[in-house]
């Protein structure tokens, strides 16, 4: 009877990026999970552990061998391997011998097919002690890092060299040899502070032993360190009530997986450097030095900030000198910078952007910054005229900053500082707002421009680079999006849902498409440039609502019956959510599937009233009247709740009109002007959805 038992491996390592430990973590647990299921090994969760130093996987309950199996093989049929005596033939011989088995052992099973020879094999569990080995070895060589490497003669690659590797089951070392790295019971402590190997047994001694050498295996232990850490070191040392540090999420994850023990230091900067705006400080202190600001009860920064040491030093002074020292240096830059950028207005550098390439087929960040202006100003005019010269402005200026040495130092400050600098120039604060904004959101889930002026550049912005290119053949395909296509799309979806902005997406595209005129590969493009872009957006779209929890048939027969104003879109799908759920349109999208099956193709809508011979088909037609008169008003203050619900007065005639009307007369008049009645019905209907596409799940129907 097998039993279960623990797995503890560990694979010991050089100092492994950050950014590497958790997505390693996870795959390795994911793999490990699955092969032993393939393998038909029962066991527990997977846990994990992981610092710069070690990546540890845990099974506390693992069983200790296969289950015994019976495999059954169907041979010839028995005509075929027993002969008129009831002797195996050649055909049987062959069959039992393939399976290793005498040919007495050979049973005679009923099939669909009639009598069959069957080969049953008893094949014995492997014991996991001897499973385990090869596939620790598949797990460290499958592991894929962003980056790997070799090292030394090993054929082995890994995100760094290996060093040990700590392998028991059920408390014994496995035998597991890769390359000439040494494999036992033995782990180690932190590098500096308990350096010397030691042994465990199992994974509870482990994770007891590793505390006391100064190594927190549990991320989610050490995180609550650094945060608990970084707040008692600002209350003890940040002379300012209120004072507390700023936790960035990206920074809190990256700084957890540089440490095996957190030690926070707290250092100071001088109060000459706040001149330069926060966002700057603070982008130096998160990217480059991994530090924490610091701020009063209000928000605004202080002269001070937290870093966490993997090591423990006594003099805390000197500890944050050297912090202070490195910090310095880059601040005296930021601040020359920024003293420097003020000298030249943002205006006077917009001549400079045609020595930037947007893309190397669409020419210049001049020239785009250009057609940008051209389109926000048209969104200006189709959605806000008093904003047409602040969005105008905007756009001249939205790239300028990407000439400042503050933003070539810190890219990711490219908008914050041309609103900076904008207001500097004395521009006014919605230009300077438009500016900073016009990137925004810059990821996806991020807060989208909350002036409708930023958001009209952002729109002309991402626009103009979707059409353009789309128009070149720059397309996102399969993982690969080079430009961040889908990222400038989803930007725009948001933007537009944000500020539930009416907007035609077709007028968009295609006067983006016009400001390339002079660019010839564009013009090569033509109206398909401005289909596909049309296509890429309603698809991320689609995903997004999808992904919100909005029914995918709903979602589709919103889509399918038009796609140009989004908000609109959206309008519609909450109409259909509204309504599905009643037994009347349940009948009615259950119809509209018949309806679009034997109208197919028809698109001629001229109805002849006086070709009408059946009394079901005449009511019906005046039925349509009805509905078309009652939801006209509703579609035009795009009421579409309301609209559904007027075309609801068409369902009692549908149903008698299928139940006494051959739509297929052999009248050939008569059969077109039926068709034309059923495709006018159907016209009408799309103006809100095309509810034929209305799973039948959902409308409650038993499929066909």
């Amino acid at each position: 009877m097998s039993k279960m038992r623990e797995l503890l491996f560990e694979i010991g390592v050089e100092e492994v990026p950050a950014g590497y430990i958790e997505p390693a973590l996870a795959s390795m647990a994911a793999r490990i999970a699955a092969r032993l299921d393939e393998l038909g090994l029962a066991h527990d969760s997977v846990q994990t552990f992981g610092t710069p130093r070690r990546l540890t996987l845990a099974i506390r309950q693992l069983q200790d061998r296969q289950p015994d199996q019976k495999k059954e093989y169907i041979g010839p049929s028995k005509a075929a391997g027993l002969d008129s005596e009831g002797k195996p033939t050649k055909a049987a011989l062959g069959f039992a011998r393939s399976h290793g088995l005498a040919p007495e052992a050979l049973q005679v099973v009923d099939t669909p097919k009639g009598p069959y020879l069957m080969a049953v094999e008893d094949i014995k569990g492997e014991e996991t002690r001897k499973l385990l080995p090869p596939l620790l070895e598949s797990l460290i060589r499958g592991t894929v890092f962003p980056k790997s490497m070799r090292w030394a003669d090993t054929s082995l690659s890994f995100a760094r060299p290996i060093q040990w590797l700590l392998a028991l089951y059920a408390g014994e070392v496995l035998p597991l040899a890769l390359e000439s790295i040494p494999c036992g019971r033995e782990s180690r402590g932190h590098r500096f502070h308990a350096p010397e190997p030691f042994t465990v047994s199992g994974i509870d001694e482990y994770l007891q032993e590793l505390p006391k050498r100064f190594v927190l295996p549990s991320p989610t232990q050490r995180r609550e360190m650094v945060v608990s850490g970084v707040r008692q070191v600002v209350a003890e040392q940040v002379p300012v009530a209120g004072a507390q540090a700023e936790f960035h999420e990206g920074l809190l994850a990256t700084v957890t997986n540089l440490v095996e023990h957190p030690y926070p230091v707290c250092g100071q900067f001088d109060e000459k450097f706040l001149q330069v705006p926060a966002e700057a400080i603070i982008t130096s202190m998160r990217e480059n030095q991994k530090y924490f600001p610091v701020k009063d009860s209000q928000g605004a920064l202080l002269p001070y900030f937290v870093a966490i040491n993997n090591t423990n030093i006594r003099d805390q002074k000197l500890a944050a000198s050297g912090h202070e020292r490195v910090l310095r240096a880059r601040l005296e830059d930021a601040l020359f910078f920024f003293n420097e950028d003020r000298k030249q207005p943002l205006a006077e550098r917009c001549q400079g952007l045609d020595g930037i390439v947007f893309h190397q087929k669409l020419g210049t960040m001049q020239a785009k910054s250009e057609r940008v202006m051209r389109l926000a100003a048209f969104l200006a005019d189709k959605l806000a005229p008093e904003l047409r010269d602040t969005v105008q402005r905007a756009a001249l200026l939205a790239k300028a900053d990407l000439l400042t040495s503050m933003v070539g130092e810190f890219p990711e400050l490219q908008g914050l500082m041309g609103r900076v600098y904008a207001l500097h120039d004395g521009e006014s604060a919605a230009v300077a707002q438009a500016i900073e904004e016009h990137y925004m959101p810059i990821r996806a889930g991020e807060a989208a421009p909350a002036s409708l002026a930023g958001a009209l550049v952002s729109l002309a912005d991402r626009m103009d680079t979707l059409v353009g290119c789309f128009a070149v053949g720059d397309k996102p395909t399969g993982n690969k999006d080079a430009l961040g296509l889908r990222r400038q799309c989803l930007g725009l979806i948001s933007v537009l849902r944000h500020h539930n902005l009416t907007l035609s997406l077709r007028e968009l595209a295609e006067e983006a498409f016009s400001g390339y005129s002079a660019v010839d590969k564009v013009q090569e493009a033509g109206q398909k440039a401005v289909n596909e872009v049309l296509t890429f957006i309603r698809l991320r779209f689609e995903n997004e609502q999808i992904a919100e929890g909005q029914p995918q048939d709903v979602v589709e027969a919103a889509t399918s019956a038009r796609f140009d104003d989004l908000c609109d879109c959206i309008r519609r799908i909450e109409a259909l959510i509204a309504l599905k759920s009643e037994a009347d349109f349940r009948i009615l999208a259950a119809s509209f599937k018949r309806i679009r099956n034997i109208v197919k193709d028809n698109r001629a809508t001229e109805i002849r009233p006086e070709r009408f011979g059946e009394e079901a088909e005449k009511a019906l037609f005046a039925a349509l009247g009805e509905a078309q008169a009652k939801s006209r008003p509703f579609l035009d203050r795009a009421q579409y709740r309301e609209a559904l619900g007027a075309m609801l007065l068409i369902k009692e005639p549908v149903d008698r009109f299928f139940d006494e009307v051959m739509v297929m007369a052999e009248d050939p008049a008569q059969r077109q002007n039926r068709l034309n009645l059923l495709t006018a019905l159907l016209s009408m209907m799309l103006d809100v959805a095309d509810i034929s596409r209305i799973s039948a799940e959902e409308l409650g129907e038993k499929e066909a």
